[in-house]
């Protein structure tokens, strides 16, 4: 069990036209990279993300909540925005069948569908909530604030049904909340109505929390072995101990894509994985890149920050790339390949008279992902588009557990290199007190009149 990572496409001496980060460069990135590795494992106190997957006790909660729960409910219903919802995404699309919820009881092996609320849009709730049977469904509320306004909402309307469906006390054996361990709205009608709780201890935040409850409850209750995640995590751990760049996968990946964008003007960072179940561990991987390295230097004031983009093999051969190959030189491409499939779906030998279907006779079609995969990264490479390959050698939860704290404790060292902290969002915070302000909460009266002093829209610039 490994992961594996080939950056040669990445380097001047494999692309043609002076293309890739060059060997000086290349040291110069290994050099900063020792300081970067200190910084940010100094701060393992601050960053529980680093120890989290060691910690049994948090792991074994979720197993023994999810084990009492086992039987009793057909569906799960998980309330959450951002990292409380792409992480349960991820493991439920990357570690169960493919269309689970689209299975049937005995194909499920008893294990609950999981439906994910994760936006306010009136017409997906109200759908979702007509195809549940709500005295069969368990509700995950996810905030570590307990405050977040799209979670709130979407509870306070969950509640209610649920109340009308089963009534009033039984409702609260029908709820679990997942918030910080102390403060915080959900902490408080927990305590006073009894409602089950988990923990998101108080120094993970909300997108790199996917290995604390807020992604193991939903994983444990489906079936997947969240041992073997934490297992896969606490590896990539140990192999990034070292800060020798050489040696630190999640380090030369945050290099790589720093050097790219700093030194060779590639400031979008594609991620590709040749397999569907891994499709959403690319929009994970997004608001992960994004949230936290799009951020002003605090010394100069300049914006700084590469652009995640996700893409799917070899789906998006016939869309993005296209752009990838003959766009703007600005992008890097980082594939994930699955090795050990080649034998997987073997194509039977018809029409052998027919030139464009007789060679595919005997092939297989994880041969022919696995090739296009190879052909893509040849391709660009050849025309000086920087790519590398992360290789897995099974799509597991070990091997999906490496790869998710592989991003995470990239995006920490990456911080470190773009002089950013990776780890607040005030970017998104005065559009939330806005919201506040137009919604009436209390203490949003500096944010309304701010609000109120913005221009109005001006008829010279409307259409209708």
């Amino acid at each position: 069990m490994t992961l594996s990572l080939d950056f040669t496409n990445m380097m001047a001496t494999a692309l043609p036209d002076g293309a890739g980060i060059t060997e000086t460069e290349w040291q110069e990135g290994v050099a900063a990279f020792r300081a970067v590795h200190g910084a940010v494992h100094a701060r393992t106190a601050d960053l529980g993300f680093l120890t989290v997957p060691h910690d049994r006790a948090a792991l074994e909660a979720s197993i023994s909540l999810a084990d009492r729960m086992a039987g009793r409910f057909d569906d799960v219903l998980l309330l959450g925005i951002g990292g409380s919802a792409l992480g349960p995404i991820a493991l439920r699309n990357a570690l169960c069948p493919p269309q689970w919820n689209a299975l049937d009881a005995t194909a499920r092996g008893g294990r609950p569908r999981l439906h994910v609320l994760e936006n306010v849009d009136p017409a997906t709730i109200s759908a979702t909530m007509t195809r549940l049977t709500l005295d069969r469904t368990l509700v995950l509320v996810v905030s570590k604030s307990g405050g977040t306004v799209e979670t709130m909402a979407q509870y306070l309307i969950v509640r209610d049904a649920m109340a009308h469906a089963v009534g009033e006390d039984e409702a609260r054996a029908h709820f679990v909340f997942i918030t910080d361990p102390e403060v915080g709205a959900l902490r408080r009608i927990a305590r006073d109505e009894g409602i089950a709780t988990l923990e998101i201890p108080p120094n993970v935040g909300g997108r790199f929390s996917v290995f604390t409850p807020v992604g193991m409850f939903p994983a444990a209750l489906l079936g997947i072995d969240v041992r073997a995640l934490h297992a896969g995590a606490a590896d990539v751990m140990a192999r990034a101990s070292s800060g020798d760049l050489t040696a630190n996968l999640p380090g030369a990946f945050a290099v790589l894509q720093w050097l790219a964008d700093t030194r060779q003007g590639r400031s979008v960072h594609v991620l590709m994985p040749y397999a569907d179940p891994l499709r959403e561990l690319a929009l994970w991987f997004v608001q992960l890149w994004a949230e936290s390295l799009g951020k002003h230097r605090r010394v100069d004031g300049r914006p700084v920050g590469p652009t995640p983009l996700p893409a799917l093999g070899a789906t998006d051969q016939h869309s993005q790339v296209q752009l990838f190959m003959e766009g703007p030189l600005d992008k890097t491409v980082t594939f994930i390949a699955v090795r050990g499939r080649e034998a997987d779906g073997r194509i039977p030998s018809r029409h052998t008279e027919v030139p464009e279907l007789g060679y595919l006779g005997g092939h297989s079609l994880g041969e022919l992902i696995a090739i296009e995969h190879r052909a893509t990264a040849g391709a660009l490479a050849a025309r000086g588009r920087l790519n590398a390959t992360i290789a897995i050698d099974a799509l597991d939860a070990w091997h999906l557990g490496g790869l998710m704290q592989l991003y995470a404790l990239s995006t920490a060292y990456a911080g470190e290199l773009y002089g950013v902290d990776a780890f607040n969002q005030p970017g998104v915070e005065l559009g939330k007190q806005f919201a506040y302000a137009m919604l009436g909460r209390a203490g949003s009266e500096a944010a309304k009149a701010e609000w109120e002093a913005l221009p109005k829209p001006d008829p010279r610039w409307q259409l209708k």
